[in-house]
């Protein structure tokens, strides 16, 4: 009987010293979770550690790592936006003159939507300008990319609405805007740009006199 109850004795202080040898082990094979064998001796180790009132490095690695959101290397490495800021002038070829004033515009395009296809590659693009005559357009199209080195050359089409405010008519609401931009890499995710712009409604209106538009460009990824 003796020997039975030093055996057992023995048995568990080894048991206990063994699982306190591993939790190391344990840590760097498993890391966040436990496989095979180990999902019937962890919860051991662990009310072993919270009777003797141990720090198990395990369970802390564990809740820590839970807790720590993975890196979306997608977002990280490949930004998702793509902003223009652009200003000049609206209707600069009006024969009279008295039409022509400044624009302030923005425009977004997201990269990660860019396809590369027969015609190069190619982006949706989707914004807005005001006129310094309160004329209002609001556009979505699509937008081309060629590159020379640092040189980038952007023709684009893109119909939209147009409120001509108390500015130019330009003889419908709806109207399409033919463009291209040149525009030269500053730094690794910004550009600045010239661009060169004519909208007109098609002659679907009752009238089409047309708008050509000039503006410097400024855009960033981020």
């Amino acid at each position: 009987m003796k020997i039975f109850i030093s055996t057992l004795i023995l048995s568990l202080a080894m048991m206990i010293n063994l699982l306190a040898d591993n939790k190391s082990v344990k840590c760097k094979e498993n890391n966040l979770f436990e496989k095979g064998i180990d999902k019937v001796t962890a919860p051991i180790s662990r009310a072993l550690d919270k009777f003797f009132n141990n720090k198990n490095p395990c369970t802390k690695v564990k809740i820590a790592k839970k807790n720590i959101k993975p890196k979306n290397t997608s977002f990280n490495n490949h930004p998702n936006k793509d902003i223009t800021v652009y200003a000049g002038q609206f209707d600069i070829t009006d024969q009279v003159g008295d039409d022509e004033t400044t624009l302030l515009g923005i425009e977004h395009k997201n990269p990660n939507l860019f396809r590369n296809t027969f015609f190069g590659k190619i982006s949706p693009i989707t914004g807005a300008f005001v006129t310094g005559k309160s004329s209002v357009y609001l556009y979505t199209g699509v937008e081309g990319q060629y590159g020379i080195g640092p040189l980038k050359i952007k023709p684009s089409f893109a119909p939209g609405y147009y409120e001509k405010g108390d500015g130019k008519d330009l003889g419908d609401i709806i109207e399409f805007k033919s463009e291209i931009k040149f525009g030269v890499d500053l730094f690794e995710d910004s550009n600045f740009g010239y661009s060169y712009s004519h909208i007109s409604n098609n002659d679907w209106g009752a009238v089409n006199p047309g708008s050509d538009n000039q503006s410097l460009t400024f855009s960033s990824k981020f």
